[in-house]
């Protein structure tokens, strides 16, 4: 048999699945896999008759004490029949040709390990060969400047640069990896005669870090090795550390003194010389002075300074001379500390470091500066018992539920609140607001010393709330697309978005739902088990107002609609896969105005709002007089109420707008990929939104032209819409929250 690969399971069968697809799309011949369950919770018997044919499936079950992954690895080893031998994590996956690559490699070289490409992702395989093209070619990129560095060649030599192959496999298996736990076995083809000749096995006295020792036994008793460029091999982290956690993203207390005991046999295995020993010694003082010594500060844990700095400081007495040689600067200094054993001058060098660092970014960045005088100056400072603080959108605009609460609030404010605005353009919310710009000084002032805080959108990463200041958090929206806990993936935002959102929501005192399905859906995908105001949205009160026509009018004349012609709102949301940076998103229009223009303009002007991720300003050249690009427009809610019909997609706009009870046509040309790859959807859009699904701008006009008719096909769909999502909206919320939130004497009363 020429391959057996070796599949360690131990949780999270959705990974697993993902990998095994790999395999069968890898198309090989001659080959077995051997799928090691460690103490599996999960039902597994139906995934593995699905592949037991196709992969060759031989099922092992670790029993009793055994356990972890060495002991599952090592399992696998001794019932592997292959000539190679290949190890895969259950929660990655490969590209379709990647062992291919590594066998054709093996066989050509006769090497003794082929070793290929890593690259990370969050994504599951369909999202990540679907949309991560770019992302992909740019870690190629960052490789080739890191090997450039390392081989003083040009990027473009960096591959093929005749160099001695087992100083690059010390290379790239273990100074390439970054920290010491990210040296890893995965994609390596290992000669399984290699492996028997010299004994090498996994220590199962290591759970956290078993990869370290295996890979350094390699490149110890290893004679040729390849590398195959061509060999990619895709390593999954878990962007779910609170539900999902991978191993390396569980707080386990001894991880530290694992980590060092397993360096320890590792640089025993080195031995005292050679081009291994000192690029693990090398690693080792990276580690102390990068990451170590930072520890030494912040930690609120003794033994960070006293037992572990102990550890540390005798690993590093043993580090080769050569490599201490090297050292200058701030590293010489803090490792001489570290080898006089000296935690209080280590200590005392690194803070020193860090301070400059800090004061360099200050320097650099005055935002940084902020940042420094809201933790370490503001912070310290009395919370003020009436300033409330509003933020829509990122400061991007007076609009949305903090608006109508603060309008409600100041025209009913018996306590003298004094009111803060959060805006980065021009405008000047009535009842004397003050205003500020996000992330100025005055903006980091008021986050410290204001007692409420009423925001659309998640607050900064940096802000901590103190004890007595309290947060009504609006949200803005009532969800169609799946959010945070109940995403498989977050293709739209930081990898960390998931931890960061639950550390951030708990600093929320109340939540605004619009109707009981939003309570129940935010309740659950945020994690959120504090007060729930379910109120209905202050920002859809102005649709109930009672001179809902009279202001109708006004705003007509205000954004410059024709009085004689009605109105068709465009509306759609961004896609998460479409990008410039964090929170700028790329959106291409795909409704042809002048097909739309040439068939309605008669009767009809659109209206074109556009979401305020998106970046691009939409181009109406050519149908000025029938197209008016409002997506700067501070209120959607005002354009509403001047739309006697409103095209979306997937945005959460049609829930609000169907308080109107007007038409509402959905333009969905990529259905497909934004329900199955991108988001996925709460209710099933086929059968539950008030209105057609269209996919053609040609479809789009005839809809509009056959709107009496649409109306007439979807109102009892439309009934039992509004029954389910509006019902509580009646033209109140605001007081509602308001009273619940600031005058709580009355709603208790």
């Amino acid at each position: 048999m020429k391959l057996s690969i070796i599949v360690t399971f131990h949780k999270y069968i959705q990974y697993l699945e993902d990998c095994f697809a790999s395999l069968v799309d890898s198309e090989l011949e001659n080959f077995e896999t051997i799928l090691v369950l460690d103490h599996v919770e999960e039902e597994t018997e139906s995934l593995i008759a699905a592949y037991k044919e196709s992969l060759h499936l031989k099922v092992l079950r670790l029993e009793g004490e055994e356990r972890g992954v060495s002991a599952a690895r090592n399992a696998g080893l001794s019932k592997a029949l292959g000539e190679y031998i290949y190890f895969l994590d259950s929660d990655d996956y490969v590209y379709e040709d990647c062992i291919q690559q590594l066998i054709a490699r093996a066989d050509e070289t006769k090497a003794d390990a082929v070793y290929g490409k890593k690259r990370y992702t969050w994504f599951k395989r369909n999202v990540y060969l679907g949309v991560a093209e770019d992302k992909r070619r740019q870690e190629d990129e960052d490789e080739k400047k890191t090997d450039a560095s390392y081989f003083d060649g040009t990027m473009a030599e960096a591959e093929t640069l005749d160099v001695d192959e087992h100083e690059r496999a010390i290379h790239k298996l273990v100074w390439s990896r970054r920290g010491l736990r990210n040296i890893s076995v995965l994609n390596i083809l290992i000669r399984k005669s290699f492996l028997d000749e010299n004994q090498i096995r996994f220590d199962s006295r290591f759970q956290l870090y078993p990869d370290m020792p295996f890979v350094v036994m390699l490149l110890k008793y290893g004679n040729a090795f390849s590398y195959c460029q061509e060999a990619f091999y895709v390593k999954r982290k878990h962007n779910d550390p609170i539900t999902m956690p991978a191993l390396s993203q569980l707080k386990i207390p001894t991880r530290m003194e694992e980590q060092m005991e397993t360096f320890a046999y590792c640089r025993e295995i080195a031995g005292e010389e050679g081009e291994l020993r000192k690029r693990l010694d090398r690693k080792l003082v990276n580690y102390y002075s990068r990451y170590f010594v930072t520890k030494l500060r912040r930690s609120k844990k003794d033994k960070w300074r006293t037992t572990r700095f102990e550890l540390i400081a005798n690993l590093l007495n043993g580090t080769h001379p050569e490599v201490l040689r090297e050292l200058t600067g701030y590293k010489k200094r803090v490792v001489a500390a570290g080898l006089a054993h000296d935690g209080e001058k280590a200590l005392k060098i690194s803070n020193r470091h860090l301070a400059g660092k800090k004061f360099k970014k200050i320097l650099k960045n005055k935002n940084e500066l902020y940042k420094y005088l809201y933790k370490n100056k503001y912070s310290k400072e009395p919370i003020e018992e009436t300033w409330v603080m509003f933020e829509t959108f990122f400061g991007k605009n007076y609009s949305d539920s903090p608006k109508y609460i603060y309008e409600y609030l100041a025209q009913h404010n018996t306590k003298g609140y004094k009111f803060i605005w959060v805006l980065n353009n021009d405008t000047k919310p009535p009842y004397g607001a003050t205003v500020v710009r996000r992330f100025s000084r005055e903006y980091a002032y008021y986050l410290a010393k204001s007692k409420y805080f009423v925001f659309n959108v998640r607050q900064p990463l940096w802000f901590v709330k103190r004890e007595g200041q309290v947060f009504l958090e609006t949200w803005h929206g009532t969800p169609l697309k799946k959010l945070v806990f109940d995403q498989d993936e977050v293709t739209a935002a930081s990898p960390l978005y998931k931890a960061q959102f639950f550390r951030q929501k708990k600093e929320w005192d109340y939540l605004i739902a619009a109707n009981p399905f939003s309570t129940e859906t935010f309740r659950r995908c945020f994690k959120f088990d504090n007060e729930m105001l379910e109120v209905g949205y202050p920002r859809n009160d102005l649709m109930y107002h009672p001179d809902r026509e009279k202001i109708t009018l006004e705003l007509k004349k205000k954004m410059g609609i024709p009085l004689d012609k009605k109105t068709i709102l465009y509306a759609p949301t961004w896609r998460d896969d479409e990008f410039y940076g964090a929170g700028q998103y790329k959106f291409t229009l795909k409704l042809d105005l002048m097909k739309l223009k040439e068939a309605l303009s008669d009767e009809y002007v659109i209206i074109l709002r556009t979401h305020h991720y998106i970046a691009d300003n939409l181009d109406v050249t050519g149908v000025e007089d029938f197209a008016i690009n409002l997506s700067k427009y501070d209120d959607i809610t005002e354009i509403y109420l001047v739309s006697d019909i409103c095209i979306t997609d997937y945005s959460s706009v049609f829930f609000d707008y169907a308080n109107l009870k007007r038409p509402i046509l959905f333009y969905t040309y990529d259905i497909e990929k934004y329900r199955d790859i991108l988001r996925g959807f709460y209710i099933d859009i086929n059968k539950e939104v008030p209105g057609p699904l269209l996919y053609t701008t040609e479809e789009v006009v005839d809809a509009i032209k056959r709107i009496d008719q649409i109306s007439a096909q979807y109102e009892e769909r439309y009934k039992e819409f509004y029954d389910r999502f509006c019902s509580v909206d009646d033209g109140n919320a605001s007081k509602r929250a308001v009273e619940r939130v600031f005058y709580p004497e009355k709603t208790e009363k």
